[in-house]
């Protein structure tokens, strides 16, 4: 008997996008397990950040499919897309927590929002993902009275608040020191392990990466240039990744031509 094989939880297929006339993706595949965490990374423009905001149904792709939990968001209603969210967490990078609202108000939002279940059981509930994320006992603070690395375990927080399906990450570790950034990685993993959940995360921190990942797959230029366990990218001999790991600055070739016609609105 044939054992069946199980659908992604995330899949791109073939997609494209624009911002206005300038292609930003140039058809990008990509595949996500159960239960893997997938960190996308690449250097500032690669196109991981815009592939992010599709993934997350936040700007609509010039062509290509993008699924999420078997759905096919690109030919989803906004009913069934609110829905889908409910399975969803994403953690922003600068914590996007709402500066008029307690710590605790922060996380309850969601349940408050999309649930029927009583004060108690809100509070409840927000007080072990704080307990999950290091937090116990900092709900009734504002979030200007935290520290970077605690606004981010708090939008963290939140993200987990509905027990999600599946969670993104947004540059976890922009902005924070070394020894933070490793405490957060650390905790990304606790909560795949404690959670079970699939996780994406979309970086340029090469540290994090090999610290958390399962597979990774490397942008550049709006092209996938290989997805692979760490080994495979550590040893990958494409000179653009290895650019990327050695923090090699990028070779740019200007055609004198092209650039003239740029400054003066020429086509050519």
């Amino acid at each position: 008997m044939n054992k069946k094989i199980a659908e992604p939880v995330v899949e791109v297929q073939s997609l494209v996008a624009h911002y206005g006339s300038c292609e930003v993706l140039h058809g990008v595949d990509l595949s996500i397990q159960d239960g893997e965490i997938m960190v996308i990374m690449g250097g500032s423009g690669s196109g991981k950040s815009t592939v992010l905001r599709h993934m997350l149904g936040l700007n609509t792709p010039t062509s290509g499919v993008i699924k999420l939990l078997g759905q096919d968001i690109t030919h989803i209603s906004a009913s069934k897309m609110d829905a889908l969210r409910r399975n969803i967490g994403v953690s922003f990078q600068g914590g996007a927590l709402f500066n008029s609202m307690t710590v605790g108000e922060n996380i309850a939002l969601p349940l408050r929002e999309h649930t029927q279940l009583d004060e108690k059981t809100i509070r409840i509930m927000c007080r072990m993902k704080l307990e999950l994320v290091n937090l116990a006992g900092f709900e009734n603070l504002m979030p200007a009275q935290l520290s970077g690395g605690m606004v981010k375990r708090a939008a963290l927080a939140r993200a987990i608040i509905m027990d999600p399906k599946l969670l993104f990450f947004d540059e976890p570790s922009a902005g924070l020191d070394p020894v933070v950034s490793a405490e957060l990685d650390e905790l990304i993993l606790r909560i795949r392990q404690a959670m079970k959940t699939t996780i994406v995360v979309v970086t340029h921190e090469l540290d994090s990466t090999f610290r958390i990942a399962d597979r990774i797959t490397v942008l550049d230029q709006g092209n996938i240039l290989m997805v692979g366990a760490i080994d495979e990218v550590r040893n990958s001999k494409n000179k653009r990744i290895k650019d990327l790991l050695e923090r090699r600055a990028r070779e740019i070739k200007i055609d004198a031509e092209e650039y003239l016609n740029r400054l003066t609105g020429e086509t050519g």
